[in-house]
């Protein structure tokens, strides 16, 4: 439970200021962590130790002292000395390594209930019970933020986004694959989106991942209730994907903001091919010209404004009306009627994320 790494430390730090060599073995007789290689412990003493009825026991020069966890013996603390000094160090010894596995199994419990909790794998009673005996607030406004790496992301994404956080026991820190972070974000009574916003980009600032294209960061809606911790964790898995299809040039994604992007990711693919089809006949949005295509956004991007994606074309006013006029001749749709243009908006839409779900079938 405990790394090797984080006992030795522990028992240097008594023995700094103990002045007592210390040393720690399992309930085999393995040794994980001493501050002096020449101890003299016999695998014969620790096993009857072991089997022993005694928390305690001074053997050959050595005080022992069983460290448990719930009644169940988990390491030996072994403190060189005979004296009553050297006991009465032990005995504080052995009760910080006990306290340090509390932690420890605390902060790993804590960890694999929020996995299970995004995850959706808890009952509704085990939530709130679990929620109770790890201390976590079950009424309390949350958000999940999904931060996506282009790579495989390294221990030091996840320690920079830890520290960025200042290792608040409310926040959660986690990851459920290899290339996301996910952070559950408890928020202050006056914390909405808006902030969110800004958080966000805080984090990839911090990360220096601002410049990269394929590093992304999303999240859910704001919920007021544990159990719904999991509904913001899918929300922002979405606004990734989605966010991915529609806007690839943002850096962060809200979920409140996807749109009717929203709706269309959802369409199974056939319906899609079917409209498609009745909108453009045999054709497809790729088989129109550069210069056709480019108009298309243009007059989108000004709201169906003739005279301003004419000036910002720097073309005539006439020539954008032939375009336009083409265009309704080869699909039956006059981008200049609301109706028509919403159609051809969200057909080049759906055109859009059926080749997306292309590029993740092969």
């Amino acid at each position: 439970m405990i790394s090797n790494q984080v006992l030795q430390n522990t028992l240097e730090g008594l023995k700094e200021i103990s002045r007592t060599e210390f040393c720690i073995i399992d309930t085999d007789g393995k040794t994980l962590a001493s501050t002096d290689s020449e101890f003299e412990i016999q695998p014969q003493d620790v096993q009857a130790f072991v089997e022993s009825q005694a928390a305690s026991q001074l053997v050959k020069g050595y005080q022992y002292f069983k460290v448990c966890d719930d009644y169940q013996l988990e390491y030996i603390l072994v403190a060189h000395g005979e004296d009553e000094d050297t006991y009465m160090v032990g005995k504080l010894a052995a009760f910080q390594i006990q306290s340090l596995i509390v932690a420890y199994k605390e902060r790993f419990d804590k960890d694999s209930f929020i996995k299970n909790l995004l995850l959706d794998n808890l009952l509704l009673v085990d939530i709130y019970n679990r929620a109770k005996k790890l201390h976590i607030e079950a009424d309390v406004r949350r958000v999940v933020m999904i931060l996506e790496l282009e790579q495989e992301r390294e221990r030091s994404s996840m320690e920079s986004v830890k520290s960025l956080f200042g290792g608040k026991s409310k926040d959660f820190i986690t990851a459920v694959d290899e290339k996301s972070i996910i952070i559950v974000k408890e928020l202050e009574e006056n914390e909405g989106y808006e902030e969110m916003d800004k958080l966000a980009q805080t984090i990839l600032d911090t990360l220096g991942l601002e410049k990269e294209n394929n590093t992304h960061i999303a999240y859910g809606t704001i919920v007021s209730e544990l159990k719904e911790v999991s509904r913001s964790y899918k929300e922002a898995r979405m606004a990734l994907d989605v966010g991915k299809i529609f806007s690839p040039e943002k850096d962060v994604i809200a979920y409140s903001s996807l749109g009717i992007g929203r709706l269309i990711y959802q369409l199974p693919i056939p319906l899609c091919k079917m409209f498609i089809k009745e909108i453009f006949g045999g054709k497809s949005p790729d088989d129109f010209d550069e210069e056709t295509l480019v108009t298309i956004d243009k007059f989108f991007e000004n709201s169906l404004n003739v005279s301003e994606t004419s000036r910002q074309l720097y073309i005539h006013r006439n020539t954008l009306v032939y375009r336009l006029d083409k265009l309704q001749k080869s699909t039956g749709l006059d981008l200049r009627v609301f109706e028509d243009a919403i159609t051809f908006k969200i057909a080049l839409m759906v055109v859009r994320y059926m080749k997306y779900m292309e590029t993740l079938e092969y």
